[in-house]
């Protein structure tokens, strides 16, 4: 059986920093970006306050971060499923992928189906 997972991360399809934030702003409003964990933890303008309730109930602790800001780690688990993913880290402190890009792109933005697809990756992780 696997290591329990400690802590969820949850990683960005776009960069940190003023010239990332700006970048991705100008990539999604050309079609050009598109990142589905964005979609889930922000409106418009800022994070949106049902992402933050969400968190909080979580079994677990969750981090977000844009993919400059990621440790070796991260980027090992995440370079075969590529960007947006949520990663689980294990308290032996491997990685593992519980949700690719194409998990949360078919979320539509929402955080409610956010919630019920990561509940769902996490207790399948403890029965692996």
């Amino acid at each position: 059986m696997p290591e329990p997972v400690v802590e969820v991360v949850g990683v960005y399809a776009a960069d940190g920093g003023i010239l990332g934030e700006v970048a991705y702003v100008v990539g999604h409003l050309l079609g050009r970006t598109e990142c589905g964990l964005c979609d889930v933890t922000h409106g418009a303008v800022r994070r949106k306050p049902e992402w933050d309730d969400m968190a909080a109930r979580l079994p677990v602790p969750l981090r977000l971060a844009h993919r400059n800001e990621t440790t070796e780690g991260e980027r090992t688990a995440y370079a075969a499923s590529g960007l947006p993913a949520v990663l689980g880290v294990r308290s032996d402190g491997s990685h593992t992928v519980l949700l690719g890009p194409t998990a949360l792109g078919s979320l539509g933005g929402s955080v409610e189906l956010f919630e019920a697809a990561l509940l769902g990756a996490l207790a399948t992780q403890r029965t692996a």
